[in-house]
């Protein structure tokens, strides 16, 4: 039976070599490109309902002189996983018992390509054609568990992360690992009542957190919860300052939202610019929805006063922010994100998962000059996370390519399309069309040529 959606799950590992190509790829494109997400192995997978929960699966294209080698999907393969398609469990350093199929993000560092979850569960390894290397602890240097997000500072080569995990409500852990692939600090910072700490945000001076209303459920009130985390507007909202320099965090207070993702921040004199996709008003984690609509917004810390300033710099639903990962902690001039619709509930079965949670819109933000470009792929299609990909080392801020995996109903298969970022409206410069559908999912990166073996 077809799925009935691009959300839904799919059942089968694919290999494709040499992939058909609308357009000219660029000759400089050599790397992969990686996204992660959800995948449930079925009915029977405890994630199958669930976005959060999900089993892990990594979609990537293989670039090269102008040609798509291949593409790849390969679930993570976590001892369940392992144990539920028949093969011995992968080796490696579990953390707390924490064994899960990292399902939402894939970055390359060091050398190594990893698999990322929040909550605890550590990375998992991936070989470069994205078969499972077991779990990773950064050769035995990571004492606690991972998360999610990380942002890689492009000045000093370290790998920053926040962790928290549910089990433990009363701290969250700033995790440093250096451009060598080794944990170099992990910093304790308090709090109350088990924060959800999704992603944060980095500048040269500091590493901002998001102490939010989105809070650790107790054992008694989680119940059946198949995310234990809600809202409790009591628990109040802020951020906080930790300085990078080893000193202590310092907590400011903000109006009642919730950020899941941060597109950039960076120091400007004696204050903070922080930009964010944010949710205004109480976010209901039961449904992985708020009460309206996220929208781009700037928090602005005057760090000696002690105040917060709140800026709308656009009011269309969108999510998934990314900016040229050279710019990171540095200065930002622009910004790409895809628009949104409503997000999709936990349901009984996956294939009814609700894909206006996703749109065929991606938005091109330019805010020196408070400009915002579209490009609209076709009016069935999703698109999700756009990546951004310099056409050089040295080149300009926004010289060079947009990509993302784009859903073609037309097909009922996707295309990673390729957009020249200073000609973002045009017409893509190249299509790769995949063999298969990639289900609409969370985040990825590319992983240029110099970092593969």
């Amino acid at each position: 039976m077809p799925p009935k959606n691009a959300s839904a799950p799919v059942t089968e590992e694919v290999t494709a070599y040499d992939l058909p190509v609308s357009g000219t790829l660029p000759a400089g494109l050599n790397g992969r490109y990686l996204r992660n997400g959800p995948n449930a192995l079925g009915l029977d997978d405890p994630g199958a309902s669930s976005l959060f929960l999900g089993t892990g699966m990594v979609h990537g294209v293989r670039l090269r002189d102008g040609r798509a080698e291949w593409y790849r999907n390969r679930w993570v393969r976590s001892a369940m996983v392992s144990q539920a398609l028949g093969e011995q469990p992968r080796p490696g350093p579990v953390f707390e018992g924490m064994d899960f199929a990292s399902n939402t993000h894939v970055i390359g560092h060091a050398g190594r390509t990893l698999a990322l979850v929040e909550s605890g569960p550590r990375p998992y390894e991936l070989t470069d054609d994205l078969e499972t290397v077991g779990p990773f602890d950064f050769g035995g240097t990571l004492p606690t568990g991972y998360a999610a997000h990380t942002k890689l500072d492009p000045r000093t080569g370290e790998l920053h992360a926040i962790t928290y995990r549910w089990g433990r409500p009363d701290v969250v852990e700033h995790v440093v690992v250096g451009a060598d692939g080794q944990v170099s600090s992990v910093r304790e910072v308090p709090v109350t009542g088990g924060p959800m700490m999704h992603d944060f945000a980095l500048t040269e001076k500091y590493v901002i957190l998001y102490d939010l209303p989105v809070i650790a459920i107790t054992d008694a009130a989680a119940g059946g919860a198949t995310v234990p985390y809600a809202w409790d507007e009591a628990h109040g909202a802020r951020l906080g300052l930790l300085p990078r320099d080893g000193s202590g965090v310092r907590w400011l207070d903000i109006e009642p939202c919730w950020i899941y993702h941060t597109l950039n921040a960076y120091d400007d004199g004696d204050r903070v610019v922080i930009d964010v996709v944010r949710y205004p008003q109480a976010f209901d984690m039961a449904r992985f929805e708020g009460t309206d609509t996220p929208t781009l917004d700037r928090f602005t810390v005057d760090v000696t006063g002690g105040k917060v300033a709140e800026q709308r710099l656009h009011d269309r639903a969108q999510e998934f922010p990314r900016v040229d990962e050279r710019v990171v902690s540095a200065p930002h001039r622009y910004g790409y994100t895809a628009v949104s619709g409503t997000v999709p509930p936990d349901v009984e079965d996956p294939q009814d998962l609700d894909d206006d949670a996703f749109g065929n819109v991606l938005l091109k933000h330019d805010l020196v000059r408070g400009a915002v470009e579209t490009h609209k792929f076709g009016r069935d299609a999703a698109v999700g996370e756009a990546v951004f990909v310099p056409s050089a080392a040295g080149a300009a801020e926004d010289d060079g390519y947009v990509m993302a995996f784009v859903h073609d109903p037309d097909r009922g298969a996707s295309d990673l399309v390729i957009l020249a970022a200073q000609d973002f409206t045009g017409t893509p410069i190249a299509t790769v069309h995949l063999p298969v559908r990639v289900p609409l999912g969370f985040h990825g990166s590319w992983i240029p040529s110099t970092d593969l073996s």
